[in-house]
């Protein structure tokens, strides 16, 4: 199964990055990174990771799209299985507040959730907009579900095995999200993006800061740290995970 995920990341990120010039024609602009790490030693790890976040804007209106995935091993045993796809809308009621619609899907080995979807909208403001500052911040109501795994469990003293069915937890929610960007020169930015979706069982809390420097008119090279945080974990599984990326990134539309 792992050798069918690795040649699935491959083909997708082939794929993509070959019909990056055809998007970009097409008045969208954005950018696609490609990821990876590797460690060796007492323990062997490598990662791999695709992630792309483009736009258009026609008028008033704004199309969002976003697409990730991540893959990694430690010693031959797969250890990061995720996807993620996200939409968005948004309609500007002047130059700095703005309405938007967001619809997110996610799936991730590693969380004891199968998938984890919302739908939601709100009210966006841009706080800061120039050339060199820029910071971005909205929020609002939505709805959230998440598709819990079949959880199975071994009493360490008598082992006694408890089977706990899978679930499906629904309630009302709410998104949050925080983008800021500052140029230090036209060669090298910071940028920090922070998304918190809100529900009654969990909530998600996602953060990632990157350092990007640019090697020539579309390629950049960007180390970043991603944070992911779940108020309610899932019996057996760990709260918060982390991860350093080193990155390729190709700007479209600029």
């Amino acid at each position: 199964m792992k050798h069918v995920a690795k040649i699935l990341v491959s083909a997708a990120s082939v794929s993509l990055l070959s019909a990056l010039p055809a998007i970009a024609e097409d008045g969208w602009s954005g950018e696609a990174a490609l990821s990876a790490g590797l460690t060796t030693g007492n323990t062997e790890t490598s990662e791999a990771g695709l992630a792309v976040d483009v736009d258009r804007a026609s008028g008033a209106w704004n199309f969002g799209l976003q697409l990730s995935g991540d893959y990694g091993e430690e010693d031959g045993i797969e250890s990061r299985n995720r996807y993620f796809l996200a939409g968005d809308v948004e309609h500007d009621f002047n130059d700095t507040m703005f309405t938007f619609g967001r619809a997110s899907y996610e799936v991730d080995q590693f969380t004891g959730f199968d998938s984890r979807t919302f739908v939601g909208g709100g009210v966006g403001w841009h706080i800061l907009d120039d050339e060199d500052h820029n910071w971005t911040v909205r929020g609002g109501p939505g709805f959230k579900i998440d598709e819990v795994k079949r959880q199975v469990t071994t009493d360490a003293n008598t082992g006694a095995v408890t089977i706990i069915p899978a679930s499906t937890e629904e309630s009302l929610g709410a998104v949050a999200q925080s983008e800021y960007f500052y140029a230090f020169n036209e060669a090298v930015s910071l940028s920090n993006k922070t998304n918190v979706v809100y529900g009654q069982e969990s909530t998600q809390i996602n953060n990632s800061i990157g350092l990007t420097a640019a090697l020539n008119g579309h390629l950049a090279a960007r180390v970043s740290f991603d944070v992911r945080h779940d108020t309610s974990p899932q019996p057996t599984y760990e709260a918060t995970d982390t991860a350093t990326k080193f990155s390729l990134v190709y700007t479209l539309g600029e």
